[in-house]
C-alpha cells in the first residue's frame, strides 16, 4: 500500500516541476520575442538584471544572503562561469531557431551528464548507457534534419549549451552542501549580467519602450520563478518519478512555438523528441540508481 503522505508529496514536486518547465519556456518565448527589436547583449544584461534583483530579494527575505560571501568559493565561481557560456550559447541559437528545436536540443543535457560524470572520475559507462545515448542523439538528428550542406550552424550552438548545461550540473554536484541554491542562483545571473552589460558596451543599445521593459519583466520573473520552482521541486518526493517531468518543457515549447511564430514539428522531429525524452528519461534514472549505490563520502 502506498503512503499517503510520499504520495502527497510527489505531487507536489511533479507540480512545481512541470510549473518550472511552463515558466522557463514563456521566458524562452519573451526573450526570443524581445531579439526582434533588441541587441544580444542589450536584451540579455536587462533579463538577467531584472532576474538578478528577484533573486536577490528572495534571499534577503528568506535570510540566506547571509551566506553570499559564497560566491567566491571555487566551485561555485567555476559554475557560474560555466552558466554565462550556457546561457549565451543558448540564447544565441534561441534567436535563430524555433523555440521547440532549441529547446529540445537543450533537452539533450541529461544525455551527457553520465559520460562526462564517468570522464572526471576516470571511470568507465556501461555499454547499454552508450547505445542509450546515441538513441537520444539520434532523436536531435530527427529534430534538426540536417541538410545536405551541413548541420545548422545555430543547432550546433545550441548543442554547445547542452554540453556546458551538463557540465555545470555535474560540477553543481562539488559545490558546499552548506551554501543555499539561492546564493548559487544568484552568483550564476550576478555573472551573466556583468557579462552581458560589457557585451551590450561594445554592441550599442537600441531603444527600450515600456512595453519591451515590460516583456523582459515578464521574462525575469519567469525564469526567477522557474529557478526557484526547479529547486523546490527535488527537495519533495521521490526524484525518479518527479526529475523526468523537466521533459514537459517540450510540450510547452511546441505549444508556445505554433501560438506566437506559427511553427509545427513535422512527424520526424515529433519521433525525434520522442526518442530524446525516452533516453534522457532512461539515463536519468540510471545516474540516480548509481549515486544512490555509491556510499556518501565526507
Amino acid at each position: 500500500m502506498s503512503d499517503p503522505a510520499r504520495t502527497h508529496e510527489n505531487r507536489r514536486g511533479v507540480v512545481m516541476m512541470t510549473t518550472a518547465m511552463a515558466c522557463f519556456v514563456v521566458n524562452d518565448a519573451l526573450v526570443k520575442y524581445a531579439s526582434e527589436s533588441l541587441p544580444a547583449g542589450q536584451l540579455i544584461f536587462v533579463r538577467s538584471a531584472l532576474a538578478t534583483a528577484l533573486l536577490g530579494a528572495i534571499a534577503v527575505g528568506t535570510g540566506q544572503i547571509r551566506h553570499v560571501h559564497a560566491v567566491a568559493q571555487r566551485w561555485v565561481a567555476t559554475r557560474s562561469i560555466l552558466d554565462v557560456a550556457t546561457t549565451f550559447l543558448y540564447l544565441f541559437a534561441l534567436f535563430q531557431l524555433p523555440i521547440s528545436t532549441a529547446v529540445a536540443i537543450n533537452s539533450t543535457s541529461p544525455l551527457m551528464i553520465t559520460p562526462l560524470a564517468a570522464w572526471l572520475a576516470g571511470s568507465r559507462m556501461r555499454g547499454a548507457l552508450w547505445v542509450v545515448t546515441a538513441i537520444g542523439f539520434l532523436g536531435v538528428l530527427l529534430i534538426v534534419q540536417p541538410r545536405a550542406d551541413g548541420l545548422n550552424a545555430y543547432a550546433l550552438l545550441c548543442l554547445g549549451s547542452a554540453v556546458m548545461l551538463a557540465l555545470r550540473d555535474v560540477l553543481t554536484r562539488r559545490v558546499h552542501a552548506g551554501v543555499p541554491s539561492i546564493v548559487v542562483t544568484l552568483s550564476a545571473t550576478l555573472t551573466v549580467t556583468a557579462i552581458a552589460g560589457m557585451l551590450s558596451l561594445a554592441e550599442g543599445w537600441a531603444p527600450l519602450d515600456a512595453a519591451l521593459l515590460a516583456v523582459l519583466a515578464g521574462a525575469a520573473l519567469a525564469v526567477a520563478a522557474a529557478y526557484v520552482l526547479t529547486v523546490r521541486s527535488t527537495r519533495h518526493g521521490d526524484l525518479a518519478i518527479i526529475v523526468p517531468f523537466r521533459y514537459s518543457a517540450l510540450l510547452f515549447a511546441a505549444v508556445a512555438g505554433y501560438l506566437v511564430w506559427g511553427d509545427i514539428p513535422n512527424v520526424l522531429a515529433w519521433i525525434g523528441i520522442a526518442l530524446v525524452i525516452g533516453a534522457g528519461i532512461h539515463v536519468l534514472r540510471a545516474d540516480r540508481r548509481a549515486r544512490d549505490a555509491t556510499p556518501a563520502s565526507d
